[in-house]
C-alpha cells in the first residue's frame, strides 16, 4: 500500500522520458513507430515503465491488461504500444486527440518528423473543449489563479485554495505553461506526474515536466492547435495494409451511436477513396471492443485483385 500511495502522489523514480520522434511516413501511409516489449525490474511499476518510454497510464495499462500495474514483478514482459496511426487532421502544429490521451507535434522546418507525447485531459465534468485554436503566450514558473469554480470544489472537499498559487512545488501548472486562445485553457507541466495519461484535469492539457520542457522553447507563438475526438483511427501501413487503432471513447460518448460499429464503416469509406481492399470486419470489431491502442491490420487483400480471380 505504501508503494501505491507514493506513486499516486507523483513521487516516481527519477526518469527522463524518451522523446517519441518519427520521420513522417511516405506518401500514402499514415502509420509510424513499432510495437516493442521490455522486461520489468523488481522495483518497477507500469507507471515507471510508461514514463521512461514516452507513454501514459492508460496507454500502458490498456496494452497490458493481465499485468498488475503496481507490482508487475521481476522480469515481466510489458508491451509498449509505440506504434501510431496518425490522426485524421492536418499534420501541422499541434494535434491533440482526446480519447487517445496523446499530443502530436509537427514542427516546421528541418526534416519532416512528428513528435508524440502522452497527456492528461479534463475530467468528464471539466471536459477539454474541441476545435481549432493557437498558442498565444508562454510562461516559465507561472502562478496559478484558480477560478472560483475550482476554489469552490476544493473548499467543498475541505482543501481550500488561495486566490493565487505561486510558482513552486505546490503549483499544479509545473514550471512551464503555454496559454491557448480558448480562454482559461493551457498546455502545461505538472507537480503530479503520476496523473499523466488519465482524465484528471479541470480541462487543461497536462504533460510530463520533461516533455513540456522539451517543447516549450521550440513551439512558436501562434502555433496552431487542433483538438479532436477520434477514438478509432484507420490508415495505411508501410506495406499497403489497412491498419486500425482503437481507444475507449470518452466516457460521455460511450452511449453515443456515433462511436459504435457504424463508425468503422464511415472510417473505412474515408480511408478507401483511392484504394480498395477487402476487410476482415469481425477482426475490426474485435479491435474496437478491446480498445488496446495497438494498431493492427484489418485488410485481407485488394478487391481489384480479388475480382480477377
Amino acid at each position: 500500500m505504501t508503494r501505491m500511495v507514493v506513486v499516486l502522489l507523483g513521487i516516481l523514480a527519477a526518469a527522463t522520458a524518451a522523446a517519441e520522434v518519427f520521420p513522417l511516413p511516405v506518401e500514402g501511409s499514415s502509420v509510424v513507430g513499432e510495437i516493442r516489449t521490455v522486461k520489468t525490474s523488481q522495483e518497477d511499476t507500469l507507471l515507471d515503465v510508461a514514463r521512461r518510454e514516452g507513454l501514459g497510464y492508460e496507454d500502458i495499462v490498456r496494452a497490458n491488461p493481465t499485468v498488475n500495474p503496481w507490482v508487475p514483478g521481476e522480469g515481466t514482459e510489458v508491451v509498449l504500444p509505440t506504434r501510431y496511426v496518425l490522426p485524421a487532421a492536418p499534420w501541422t502544429g499541434i494535434v491533440i486527440n482526446l480519447p487517445e490521451l496523446r499530443l502530436y507535434y509537427f514542427p516546421e522546418g528541418g526534416d519532416p518528423v512528428v513528435e508524440t507525447y502522452p497527456i492528461s485531459i479534463g475530467r468528464m465534468d471539466w471536459g477539454t473543449p474541441l476545435g481549432r485554436t493557437r498558442v498565444i503566450s508562454k510562461v516559465v514558473d507561472p502562478s496559478w489563479y484558480p477560478p472560483q469554480s475550482i476554489r469552490d470544489e476544493h473548499a467543498a472537499d475541505n482543501r481550500p485554495l488561495p486566490r493565487v498559487v505561486p510558482a513552486g512545488p505546490d503549483n499544479p501548472l509545473g514550471r512551464h505553461a503555454m496559454r491557448l486562445a480558448i480562454p482559461g485553457y493551457l498546455i502545461h507541466g505538472t507537480n503530479r506526474p503520476a496523473g499523466v495519461g488519465m482524465r484528471v484535469t479541470h480541462g487543461c492539457i497536462r504533460m510530463f515536466p520533461e516533455d513540456i520542457e522539451r517543447l516549450f522553447e521550440r513551439i512558436p507563438l501562434k502555433t496552431p492547435v487542433h483538438i479532436i475526438n477520434q477514438p478509432y483511427k484507420m490508415g495505411w501501413g508501410p506495406q499497403g495494409e489497412l491498419v486500425m487503432e482503437a481507444h475507449l471513447p470518452l466516457e460521455e460518448d460511450r452511449d453515443n451511436q456515433r462511436f459504435g460499429p457504424t463508425e468503422l464503416t464511415r472510417l473505412f469509406v474515408g480511408a478507401t477513396q483511392e484504394r480498395l481492399v477487402a476487410v476482415d470486419w469481425s477482426r475490426a470489431e474485435e479491435i474496437r471492443a478491446a480498445a488496446q491502442g495497438i494498431p493492427e491490420p484489418i485488410s485481407v487483400g485488394e478487391l481489384a485483385a480479388l475480382s480477377q480471380q
